[in-house]
């Protein structure tokens, strides 16, 4: 979706989510003690530590030594209802979005309540189309991408939860994130905001579920993840490059790349010239995401065929031994790739080679 249709769409709707942010402080008074009452959930972020204890997740707050969060220097840790309540408060959501983002792992139904009070998910939408009109031309500044990180970061814990993932999904939230992976800034600021929306993105699929991926197939995921995968950071081209391992190893999604020749060449060009760029700075673990994607699509008879003529000479020599020596597991799926591939070296491709004989005409 282009993204002057998104800018138009944060003007329209500005008015309207304002106002149910305001109207969802009213309301939210009633739920979010509601809430706390009916789940038995501690009343404040000072004694999340034992509810991270209830759930597995720390030592209970009678364990001996058990250490609490650390308090503030400057103010008192706030409930965590009273957190959600000024997330409505435009005045007060900078400071409670950065100690509910912070506090996230400590309190595990954060998401259900996040998504279930009235208002809350429309001010996390708000903070983020806010900043639709200074990404192109590129003026994002440190601390505007610090505070939609942080809107994302509830976003992201939604999205993993497994109450709220298909409620997210169906709301089509995701495609309020497409924009910042659209951005080609290399500053920090957009960086880490691509960084962040692909988390988001990452957590819906790191759980196997088809729907997921049939969603995020027909919202055109892949030329996004692509585009990081070319020219994001190597942490931002780890993470792309994980979704689309994912995707991948769904049938849904090995099956839409290899439908056309299009879409296994645009995958394929952008795995080789990953490839390439590891020779001259290596990471195993970018490495191991490339080749577990490359040895998903010697699943499809098609694509193995094509493999075979354009698999990268690097990927057969002792180019990686040395990132591939304390990794059996890559090097296992390296071996089992080479063996599906069946040939021993390939020449180097020559312009109109590769994938060209997939082309239909």
């Amino acid at each position: 979706m282009p993204l002057l249709s998104f800018t138009f769409s944060a003007i329209v709707t500005a008015a309207f989510l304002q106002a149910c942010v305001m109207f969802g402080r009213i309301v939210d008074e009633i739920q979010v003690k509601k809430f706390f009452k009916m789940t038995n959930l501690p009343p404040s972020l000072s004694s999340m530590n034992a509810a991270a204890a209830a759930f597995g997740g720390g030592p209970s707050a009678s364990t001996p030594g058990a250490a609490g969060p650390p308090q503030s220097k400057d103010r008192k840790m706030a409930s965590a209802e009273n957190l959600v309540l000024e997330l409505s408060n435009p005045d007060h959501r900078e400071q409670a979005l950065l100690e509910l983002s912070k506090n996230k792992e400590l309190f595990q139904d954060l998401a259900p309540f996040v998504w279930s009070s009235f208002g809350t998910i429309a001010a996390l939408i708000q903070e983020i189309v806010s900043i639709y009109p200074v990404l192109s031309p590129p003026n994002l500044t440190p601390a505007q991408s610090n505070r939609v990180c942080n809107a994302l970061a509830l976003l992201q814990c939604v999205a993993s939860h497994p109450d709220t993932r298909m409620l997210f999904l169906n709301a089509h939230i995701p495609l309020y994130l497409y924009p910042f992976l659209n951005t080609t800034s290399k500053s920090r600021p957009f960086e880490y905001l691509r960084l962040t929306s692909l988390g988001v993105i990452g957590a819906l699929v790191k759980v196997d579920d088809t729907e997921v991926i049939s969603f995020l197939l027909s919202t055109e995921i892949i030329p996004l993840c692509l585009r990081t995968m070319e020219m994001g950071s190597e942490l931002s081209k780890t993470v792309a490059t994980f979704i689309v391992q994912k995707i991948l190893l769904d049938d849904v999604g090995l099956d839409y790349i290899c439908t056309t020749a299009e879409r296994f060449f645009a995958v394929g060009r952008v795995l080789g010239n990953m490839v390439a760029a590891l020779a001259e700075q290596p990471s195993s673990r970018l490495l191991k995401h490339i080749i577990r994607c490359y040895l998903r699509l010697s699943d499809n008879p098609r694509a193995c065929d094509a493999l075979r003529s354009c698999l990268p000479d690097m990927l057969r020599d002792a180019t990686f031994n040395m990132c591939l020596r304390e990794d059996p597991t890559t090097k296992r799926w390296l071996q089992q790739l080479l063996h599906n591939v069946g040939v021993n070296r390939v020449p180097t491709l020559q312009p109109g080679g590769g994938f060209d004989h997939m082309l239909v005409n």
